[in-house]
């Protein structure tokens, strides 16, 4: 992330997202694959890290092998072919707020104070020397006997797919096809976002 001054003098926290340029590498049509939609490749790979079926696919396109490639519904301002390049300054006109799905940072098995807020079991008193973090009771009593279905705790944190819905779109530099969003987006730097208006 980083920050920017607005018009106002205000420091806003902003996060810079390289944004293309992505080849168009298929159009699905309602007449052969029952909906339409277009599909779009980004960042360039070598080509022997591609398989003989991926190449066939980005040859068909007249591309070089790409690494991502994501499907968007076929509803871009204007009509797109078969290899066309889509780069910020074809989308950027008008757009002021955007959706950005990512997969978030992976923070592996945690525990139930960092993965939920609790505070652990309490004081260092009593007796309680290794029960600082734990979840502490979590069943009911003789009824039911068990642990009910989805109660907090330990296990798997992160690693999943976020939505960000309305970030505001501070400037967009077409030259690099660059565009500047309002706040976080999920995931690592360098990880892949897929943005919608």
């Amino acid at each position: 992330m980083t920050s920017v001054f607005s018009a106002e003098g205000k420091n806003l926290p902003c996060t810079v997202i390289e944004a293309g340029p992505c080849v168009v590498t298929q159009i699905r049509t309602v007449e052969k694959d029952g909906y339409a939609a277009v599909q779009l490749a980004y960042d360039e790979i070598k080509e022997k890290h591609a398989s003989k079926p991926l190449k066939g696919h980005f040859e068909k396109a007249g591309t070089t092998p790409k690494r991502k490639l994501v499907e968007f519904a076929n509803d871009f301002p204007k009509e797109l072919k078969l290899g066309d390049v889509v780069t910020v300054a074809d989308l950027s006109e008008g757009i002021k707020w955007i959706d950005v799905t990512g997969t978030s940072k992976g923070h592996g098995f945690q525990g139930v104070v960092k993965r939920h807020g609790f505070q652990g079991v309490g004081g260092q008193t009593h007796g309680q020397d290794d029960r600082l973090r734990h979840p502490g009771s979590m069943g009911a009593s003789s009824w039911p006997s068990r642990v009910f279905k989805g109660m907090r705790m330990a296990g798997h944190m992160g690693g999943d797919r976020v939505k960000v819905f309305n970030l505001e779109v501070i400037k967009v530099i077409p030259e690099n096809n660059l565009v500047v969003v309002k706040g976080s987006v999920p995931g690592a730097k360098g990880s892949y976002l897929i943005l919608e208006d």
